[in-house]
Formats: C-alpha cells, structure tokens, sequence
C-alpha cells in the first residue's frame, strides 16, 4: 500500500490535534474529491514499518488527541490488509486516544454486510475505530459549514456504540 502523506498535527479531521493518514488508492473517484491525486494507488510513497513506527511516535504527546485515517480510501480491500495491522497497533499502544476514519463506502450497506473483501479484517477495522465519517463526497450537496465532513450526505457514526447497537448511532460530538 502507497500513502500520500502524513500530518502530524492535523486540526481539520476530528476533534484536538491529531495525527493523520492519507491513504493511496480510491475507486470511488468522487468529483470535486479535494484529494484526487490519491486516487492512484501508486501515488506517493510506499507504506512499511518504518511509516508505522513514525505513526505511533508522532501520537505520543499528551496533546495529540488521537488519529485519523482518510485516503484515497482506506476500506480498499488492498489497503485494510496493511491498515488492519496499523490501526491495532495505535489501539493497543494509545487506548485513551481516538481513532477517526473517513470512508467513501456506507456503514450499512459496504462495511456491515462485509462486501469489501475479507469479512474479518474489515470487522478488525471496525472493532478499532471510534468515528467514521461516511459516505461519497457529492459535490451538489458541498457544505463549507459542515464540521469534519465535505457534504451533507455523509454521516459521522459513533462506530462502537453503532455496533453494540445493531443500528447507526450519529457522533455525539463528546470524543
């Protein structure tokens, strides 16, 4: 898996300062996607454990809040082989911090039914992520006023809560 780059001190994708991921590849290609160099899965640089490594460091400071994974796309059945790894790594390490994810893909309909590939990476995923933010971008339904999301379409999901539940559980706005 490439990624195109890393910030590690990231205000604009989930609460607090964070650090974040951007992942390569994406089959969605939404247009008016405000990363659409990413939708190359051979754009940027290749993902190793020496990426990893400087993740789970750049996390360290008490004032990073926790991480966020965006792309490209992460659920890419090709790139949750090499995230599912990364994402357990930060959840055993940071328990306290919060782990944010933007998809193109439906809760309900791609993640829950397990059509992305292999039905246990993707419920490991899922198991490790605190909030996602789902759905296409849809240009027609861009909202600038919108927090931590492009269009008002796409849904910020409170994932454990969504999967103790059985039903989608909107972010409260308290992680």
């Amino acid at each position: 898996m490439n990624y195109a780059t890393i910030k590690t001190h990231d205000v604009a994708n989930g609460p607090g300062i964070r650090v974040s991921l951007f992942v390569s590849g994406c089959t969605h290609r939404c247009p008016g996607c405000f990363n659409a160099e990413a939708w190359d899965f051979g754009y940027g640089e290749l993902f190793d454990g020496d990426t990893a490594d400087r993740i789970i460091s750049a996390l360290s400071p008490d004032y990073i809040k926790g991480f966020s994974l965006l792309g490209g796309e992460p659920f890419e059945p090709c790139n949750q082989a090499v995230l599912v790894g990364l994402l357990e790594r930060i959840k055993a390490t940071y328990p306290q911090k919060t782990v944010w994810c933007y998809s193109g893909y439906d809760f309900e309909r791609d993640m829950l039914s397990y059509s992305l590939g292999d039905e246990d990476i993707t419920k490991r995923m899922l198991a490790c992520i605190d909030v996602l933010v789902d759905g296409e971008f849809v240009q027609e339904k861009k909202d600038l006023n919108l927090r931590f999301r492009g269009s008002s379409n796409q849904r910020i999901i409170d994932v454990p809560r969504s999967l103790s539940s059985g039903e989608v559980v909107l972010w409260d706005g308290a992680n």
